[in-house]
């Protein structure tokens, strides 16, 4: 009589059928790739490309982006200009992985119901970011942005900016200790609300926007805030003779 063969450990009908093996053995598999793929990462010294004209955002810009991520911007609007044609000739320069180097979290994003906003620093007037978000569809009839009109009412929490950047230098972003003591003078100094933006600029360097951005001089508001996060987008590096280096290029 002829035996039928005893099934071995690896025969995939009785790995299917058990599920504690087929369990086991899955989180062996995903285990292993898991470590190849970060286990050489602990080996390089950086994982980023440094971008020349990168530095931290200034306590203005930053309370400008809690506020967009309070409010919840990223859901609908992606910063990360992906390396197609089409992204890049609507968009401008594809997103370099230093441009993000800073953000905690990143805004990259996975879906967009409005554009990218990646490069949008410096594309439209301060005048047009305040009237967009006051009245979207007074700018862009087909938006289905909600408005944000308040924001030009609620003056930014300027006492709580010293707190964020300590908050984000634990988590690795460079403000010195003089940064942090001047955070919120820096502030005012940048929406307009002060005449010496010296110390601002030793600080930040020259390539900053420093101006009343909302139009209305008399208050340092949300809305100021927003409109200076959201014209240092993609301003920060020249990419006009930028080419990767290094073995990937």
């Amino acid at each position: 009589m002829e035996q039928t063969e005893k099934p071995r450990w690896y025969d995939h009908g009785r790995i299917e059928r058990n599920i504690t093996l087929l369990l086991i053995l899955t989180f062996i598999t995903v285990s292993i790739g898991g470590l190849v793929q970060i286990t050489p990462l602990f080996y390089v010294s950086n994982t980023i490309e440094p971008v020349e004209g990168m530095r931290p955002y200034t306590p203005l810009e930053l309370a400008g982006r809690n506020i967009y991520v309070r409010e919840g911007c990223y859901v609908c609007h992606s910063q990360m200009i992906r390396p197609f044609r089409d992204e890049v000739e609507r968009y401008g320069h594809y997103s370099l992985a230093a441009e993000s180097m800073y953000d905690h979290p990143f805004q990259w994003g996975s879906k967009r119901t409005g554009p990218d906003l990646a490069r949008v620093g410096g594309r439209y007037s301060d005048a047009w970011h305040v009237q967009h978000l006051i009245d979207p569809r007074s700018v862009v009839p087909e938006s289905i942005m909600p408005t944000y009109a308040f924001l030009a009412h609620r003056p930014v929490d300027a006492d709580i900016i010293e707190d964020d950047l300590v908050t984000n230098v634990a988590v690795g972003v460079p403000y010195s200790e003089e940064m942090i003591e001047n955070a919120k003078a820096d502030l005012y100094a940048q929406a307009g609300a002060s005449d010496d933006t010296s110390g601002l600029t030793e600080r930040y360097g020259d390539a900053l926007n420093i101006r009343d951005f909302d139009g209305n001089p008399r208050r340092v508001s949300e809305m100021d805030a927003v409109v200076a996060y959201l014209q240092m987008l993609g301003t920060l590096v020249d990419l006009t003779d930028f080419e990767p280096s290094g073995p990937g290029r």
